[in-house]
């Protein structure tokens, strides 16, 4: 029958071109050419940030062991500010992942859950012994709920668009920041209360309380200034930056405070936000 003719053409073209591509010879798998894979090195900088965050971070312990608390704080804010560039540099360069996301999560952890803790118990906690680890199991235990919980969130989407202005809670780096505060006052005001371990083991307790609570505080990705006062912002920025070149450890910590003023201000704006947007479903 015609249709058991070998030199007729099947109907699918496609299979009909496999097919014949298959009969060819092949050439021998050291001879063939290796396809392109992999990444270019742009696309790898967010993941590149976060390894230097993570590295930074944890470097701070050693510092810690050698008693060269300067360098700890240094260490610290570094890894904040790699971790803020990682996922801007990410979404700018259209290289976003899960593979990146779990590194994020994971380099924080270490960077903001473990090392503040491990620096402080060594700055003063470590004179309590077996009482004074607990603080720092307990900072590491709430920043691991904290993470888990900011996790959550991101994968199921299940909260409102309009909540993306809002932390749940105190971010990570913010966290560590106010977490080795005792040890930036201590060089202000070195030899005085801030440097006793109840003064170290009363911030951490309460930063972590802050991590695990439903307080929302402000994300500075969605805070807009204003026309009007861009220009007042950038007077405060040249004076902060003044300060904190004359007078370091004291601009710090009042830049920590005011942080701390500012949970009033969001929890008002969250819940007058909130109401808003009710009464907009409603009608």
């Amino acid at each position: 029958m015609a249709w058991k003719n070998k030199d007729v053409i099947p109907l699918d073209q496609n299979s009909y071109i496999k097919s014949k591509r298959n009969k060819l010879p092949r050439l021998p798998k050291r001879l063939r050419k290796p396809s392109l894979q992999g990444h270019s090195l742009p696309a790898m900088l967010p993941n590149i940030a976060t390894v230097l965050a993570l590295c930074t971070g944890l470097s701070a312990v050693r510092f810690a062991l050698l008693e060269r608390w300067e360098w700890c704080v240094v260490a610290i804010l570094i890894a904040g500010v790699l971790d803020a560039l990682d996922g801007r540099l990410a979404r700018f360069l259209g290289s976003t992942s899960r593979f990146g996301a779990e590194l994020d999560s994971l380099s924080d952890f270490i960077s903001f859950g473990v090392t503040p803790a491990l620096v402080i118990y060594f700055f003063s906690l470590h004179q309590w012994e077996g009482f004074g680890w607990a603080f720092v199991l307990l900072f590491s235990v709430c920043m691991a709920l904290r993470l888990a919980r900011f996790n959550t969130k991101s994968i199921e989407g299940s909260a409102p668009a309009w909540s993306a202005a809002y932390f749940t809670g105190t971010p990570a780096p913010a966290a560590a920041a106010l977490a080795i505060s005792p040890v930036v006052m201590s060089f202000e005001w070195p030899n005085s209360f801030v440097s006793s371990p109840f003064f170290s083991g009363l911030i951490l307790f309460f930063v972590a309380f802050l991590m695990v609570s439903a307080i929302p505080t402000f994300s500075l990705k969605k805070v807009h200034i204003p026309n009007k006062y861009v220009l007042p912002f950038m007077v405060i920025i040249a004076l902060s930056t003044a300060a904190l070149f004359s007078k370091p450890w004291l601009t710090l910590t009042l830049v920590a405070i005011g942080y701390v003023s500012t949970f009033p201000f969001s929890i008002a704006s969250y819940r007058k936000t909130a109401q808003n947007m009710k009464q907009e479903n409603q009608n």
